[in-house]
């Protein structure tokens, strides 16, 4: 037994005992996760964990806080594949003070001049941010999307490389959006993505309420947004047309 133990230590190098202890007992053997544990520190196949090494980290300016509805977006992609294999993204903006999904944008390809297009089409319904929290895709930083953002007057704010929770609101935005919806469907072309996705926005804004059992995170982003008006109204001559 202790040499199965040893075999299947190596070959499963991040299992525990505890999962070693299974793997034992669905092969027959009549062990306990207590012998298993003293033989596993005996023979010292304990698995090690990498030290990494502390660094210090350059001081950075905290991005602002939102006080109000329309302030401050946060922005990024996912990916998903219809059922015939192909790959297809998704825009996915987030109002960072009312958690509002104001854009869910599908298509096969994102450029810069997409996300621009959609912007551009969600600043006539609703205006423009103060700034919007991106990570640093080659798409974020295209001519377009800057020459946009100037011209918008919204501040791009970008996260420091390989720092995905400085862009927390969309992240875990997005995991809700994979676990409810991409992980939940099977899309067949783009029209059937586009819709399945926009009633699951509409359901995320208006049905499900969001955040812990405060009364204030009970209502849902479309009535938190409807608390606090939008802070900015869309500029016609800074705008494309």
């Amino acid at each position: 037994m202790l040499l199965r133990l040893k075999e299947l230590a190596f070959t499963r190098v991040r299992y525990g005992y505890r999962p070693l202890t299974i793997l034992l007992q669905r092969e027959g053997w009549r062990v306990g996760k207590q012998l298993i544990y003293r033989l596993y520190r005996e023979e010292n196949l304990l698995v090690r964990t990498k030290q990494r090494r502390k660094r210090a980290v350059q001081a950075r300016v905290p991005l602002a806080v939102a006080t109000g509805a329309n302030q401050r977006w946060s922005m990024n992609f996912m990916s998903e594949r219809f059922e015939n294999g192909s790959y297809f993204r998704v825009l996915t903006i987030i109002d960072q003070f009312s958690r509002e999904c104001p854009l869910l944008w599908a298509d096969v390809s994102l450029s810069g001049i997409k996300i621009v297009a959609g912007l551009e089409r969600l600043a006539r319904i609703r205006g423009v941010p103060q700034a919007i929290t991106v990570d640093n895709g080659a798409e974020f930083c295209s001519r377009a999307v800057d020459a946009w953002a100037h011209q918008a007057g919204v501040k791009l704010d970008f996260i420091r490389p390989g720092k995905p929770a400085e862009n927390g609101f969309i992240e875990s935005f997005n995991g809700r959006l994979r676990d409810e919806c991409l992980n939940a469907n099977l899309f067949f072309n783009l029209a059937d993505a586009r819709e399945k996705l926009e009633a699951w926005c509409q359901n995320y804004n208006t049905l499900q309420p969001r955040g812990s059992l405060s009364e204030g995170c009970r209502r849902q982003p479309a009535q938190r947004a409807m608390r606090s008006p939008p802070k900015t109204t869309p500029n016609p001559a800074k705008l494309k047309h």
